[in-house]
């Protein structure tokens, strides 16, 4: 499939606004200084309701705003360049693309203007794959279990649940639902304990149809998240050559030493490795049918870009804070903000070496 990585004219608007949003309303300073909060229902606010990006993927007809996957990777690579608490990858691209794949109009149209918030009643290490969810049972329209480490499910509206053969929604406000705040590295994304005793619930999806849906659902999030991966790295990257180019030693700025500037000469070959792979994902997964599920190509495209994102972020932000020297070990710079968040990135919807060892049976590669 032929993809074009660039962005068109309307994705770079969308990329400037966001961008110019965020360095106003929500830059790195606010984000340190509001650790231990992870959601910003003001920042969430601006984002998806007023700017209208919650419903980004959602057709017109329903309320929202008739775009698609590449552009809901921008909004992602630009809240990942700042770090930015809000549930965007979990409701407006992983929720709403397991609705989209069910063409579950009604709830869609409930998410389209931003006010109400879903999220995938999974951990945050699934990896994508057909199987539902086992640790959750349905006796008639009820639903009992538990969850562990759920991202950004603290300050949903709605729970897609998966059970072993159907798609489910619960209301999270209503009697039996209890949801616990678990402590984690990256506090400005908030896992928490989902657990469900006898709780009412609204059947979506059955059998395979339910199956498909959370597939496409988690490869969405998987590729989205190598976009926001990149955006930590660029990030990284940009932090460290300004750095670099204004700190003295010795009489000159140390960005002038060979050691270092190779070092940022490997990292920007990286960074631009991982745009380039991160952008063909999305738009491989922007042709595909939501209602058919993952294709080979896209299900190939979602490992490469998890397999080598991942990575690169963790990478770049390392090398960020040794670049900043005692100045990057400090709580007082952001660099420990973004090495958090490529941290537990790197293991969301399933490390490197599970996408490595899904893309060798893709691809039809020998086991190491």
């Amino acid at each position: 499939m032929s993809v074009d990585p660039r962005y068109d004219e309307v994705e770079t608007h969308l990329r400037d606004s966001v961008r110019a949003m965020l360095a106003e309303r929500g830059p790195w300073q606010v984000v340190l200084a509001n650790q231990g909060r992870p959601d910003d229902p003001a920042l969430w606010s601006l984002l998806a309701v007023e700017m209208g990006l919650a419903g980004l993927a959602i057709p017109e007809r329903l309320g929202g705003g008739g775009g698609g996957l590449r552009e809901n990777a921008v909004v992602c690579e630009e809240l990942g360049r700042a770090v930015a608490p809000v549930p965007y990858l979990a409701s407006a691209v992983v929720a709403t693309q397991t609705l989209l794949a069910c063409a579950a109009e009604d709830w869609l149209a409930r998410l389209a203007d931003g006010t109400r918030r879903a999220v995938l009643v999974l951990p945050v290490d699934t990896p994508p794959g057909p199987a539902l969810g086992p640790a959750v049972a349905a006796d008639g329209r009820r639903l009992t279990g538990a969850v562990p480490g759920v991202a950004d499910a603290g300050g949903a509206d709605l729970l897609l649940v998966p059970t072993v053969d159907a798609l489910w929604i619960v209301e999270a406000a209503g009697a039996g639902v209890d949801r616990s705040p678990v402590v984690s590295l990256d506090q400005t994304r908030a896992l928490t304990d989902i657990t469900l005793d006898a709780v009412p619930a609204y059947r979506v999806a059955t059998g395979r149809r339910a199956a498909r849906a959370v597939h496409w659902g988690l490869t969405a999030g998987a590729v989205l998240l190598a976009a926001e991966q990149h955006g930590i790295a660029r990030w990284c990257l940009s932090a460290a050559v300004d750095h670099l180019r204004t700190r003295y030693q010795f009489g000159r700025p140390i960005g002038q030493f060979q050691a270092l500037r190779h070092r940022l000469a490997d990292a920007w070959v990286e960074v631009t490795q991982a745009g380039a792979v991160s952008r063909y994902a999305v738009g491989v997964l922007a042709e595909a049918d939501p209602g058919a599920g993952p294709d080979p190509e896209a299900r190939v495209a979602a490992a490469l870009a998890q397999a080598h994102c991942g990575p690169v972020a963790v990478r770049l932000a390392e090398e960020c804070v040794q670049l900043h020297g005692g100045l990057g070990f400090s709580w007082e710079h952001p660099a420990h903000l973004y090495l958090k968040r490529a941290r537990t990135a790197a293991v969301a919807f399933g490390a490197a070496d599970r996408h490595r060892a899904a893309l060798a049976g893709l691809v039809d590669l020998p086991p190491a």
